[in-house]
């Protein structure tokens, strides 16, 4: 019985803890998920940042739903495609010390949206430069982002993505020209 009672502390100390972690967020970012709009733009605001420019990793979580997946879809070299399933906190493990490193500016540069009660789905064209003075994108694409609103914000669920290629050119409806 003892053992019971620790453990009923320790769970409600616990998930205490989380739900003020949860309020302090809601405080901090609430602002940045009230819209469809608003929770793109901070997508595509927290990855980007010059050489050696931290990332808000704790804003970027703060915009998935919990097992949310990042899927990026790539050519092998014997010309399959693959794709891969990442949590938000395997996609930071993955790729944040690249972006930091490296220097990483995406841009959106057009979007059709689509929505229908609390579901949206963003096909979200893209332009990824190493700093803000760069002319020209070293890589373009398209993300697909899947999101839900919950009546209180919006959530991603899902941004699988493709960069452009010479045989996956983006068609002009997506260049928004």
């Amino acid at each position: 019985m003892h053992f019971y009672y620790k453990f009923l502390v320790i769970f409600s100390l616990f998930a205490f803890a989380n739900g003020i972690k949860g309020q302090n967020l809601d405080s901090l970012y609430i602002h940045k998920v009230k819209t469809i709009n608003s929770t793109i733009e901070s997508l595509y605001k927290v990855i980007s940042g010059d050489t050696g420019v931290k990332r808000n990793w704790e804003l970027f979580e703060y915009l998935f739903k919990p097992d949310a997946k990042l899927i990026p879809s790539q050519r092998m070299k014997d010309q399959s495609i693959e794709v891969y399933y990442l949590s938000p906190q395997d996609y930071i493990q993955r790729s944040g010390p690249y972006l930091e490193s490296n220097g990483f500016h995406e841009i959106e540069t057009h979007r059709i949206t689509e929505n229908y009660g609390n579901i949206a789905h963003v096909f979200s064209t893209y332009a990824a430069f190493k700093t803000k003075k760069d002319e020209e994108p070293f890589m373009t694409g398209i993300n697909s982002i899947q999101l839900f609103y919950d009546n209180h914000r919006w959530w991603i669920l899902n941004v699988y993505w493709q960069a452009a290629s010479e045989e996956n050119v983006i068609p002009e409806r997506y260049l928004g020209k």
